[in-house]
């Protein structure tokens, strides 16, 4: 059987928010089965809990947001993307202030968090969602398209196309393929670190955004160059990150996905589309388990390990 799976004891992080800039503590804690993953504000007076959904979804400008009855936790994705990666089911995600630590910009560090408390199998069936029938999403034409889609698929890979008019972007590989079922998340996507240009850094800051932004946290970019120090960490870091993101994206859905998934140009928004219009569309998907792991798509039997 393809079954759930959670941590074996809690762990905790520190840091500091991309956008708020505010300190805040992250405590992850296993979850009995069926929970799904939820986040949990602590600091508050009654303490909410926000259970992942693609419908919790409430903001997209340069982040995933998910809200219930007005509270709020923003930039979920490095972490759900890390939770998709090393096939997490139930976790529950105690957090002390409305954003998500930032960490390195990368998920890296939440699968280090994940895998320092050990990840533990439960008596109960993986449930899938299995894209039956493709889906697309799609906005602007000419210069401004862009689009997402969903095609059946028996496993979970992504392809995914940027296209920058950027010289330091340009030089890399902005076109890059990933099949989850290779075990390989943690070595070829999960430190794809998050980018920004310095040329858009006043604007945002104005608008209460990137206050914990940095080089230390994030692939910064003036008009010819890459300004960190250490250069980049994968030729083509700059799609991998949106494939880490669209990975985090796409597991706010609640399940693991079967199914292809390729864009051009997508973000936070647009995935969440995606999502919404799978979902409005019953016959396009159905929810299936596997109790014999022969029939299960190929590497989805196994623990995904760090290399």
């Amino acid at each position: 059987m393809i079954a759930q799976r959670t941590l074996k004891t809690l762990t905790r992080a520190v840091g500091v928010g991309l956008h708020s800039g505010e300190r805040v503590e992250l405590t992850l804690r296993p979850a009995a089965p069926d929970t799904g993953i939820v986040f949990r504000r602590v600091d508050l007076a009654d303490p909410v809990d926000i259970p992942v959904s693609a419908a919790a979804v409430s903001d997209t400008r340069l982040a995933s947001t998910l809200s219930r009855n007005g509270v709020r936790v923003h930039t979920v994705e490095h972490l759900m993307s890390a939770c998709a990666g090393l096939g997490i089911d139930n976790l529950i995600i105690d957090i002390t202030a409305e954003e998500v630590p930032i960490l390195d910009g990368s998920a890296a560090s939440f699968v280090y968090l994940l895998q320092s408390a050990g990840i533990e199998t439960q008596r109960a069936p993986r449930r899938f969602l299995r894209v039956t029938r493709p889906v697309e999403v799609r906005e602007g034409e000419g210069r401004t398209l862009k689009w997402a889609r969903l095609e059946p698929y028996h496993g979970f890979k992504l392809r995914f196309e940027i296209e920058f008019d950027h010289p330091a972007v340009s030089a890399t590989g902005q076109c890059v393929e990933f099949d989850l079922g290779s075990g390989q998340y943690a070595r070829e996507i999960a430190r794809a670190r998050t980018f920004g240009f310095t040329r858009d850094v006043e604007h945002m800051r104005s608008q209460g955004l990137a206050l914990g932004g940095g080089l230390d946290n994030a692939i910064v970019l003036d008009d010819v160059k890459v300004l960190n120090a250490d250069g980049l960490r994968y030729d083509d870091e700059f799609a991998k990150h949106k494939i880490l993101d669209a990975m985090g994206d796409l597991y706010l859905v609640g399940r693991p996905l079967l199914a292809a998934y390729s864009a051009y140009r997508s973000g936070h928004a647009l995935n969440n589309q995606l999502l919404r219009a799978l979902l409005a569309q019953p016959d396009a998907y159905e929810i299936v388990t596997f109790e014999d792991d022969a029939r299960a798509p190929q590497g989805f039997a196994r623990l995904a390990l760090a290399r």
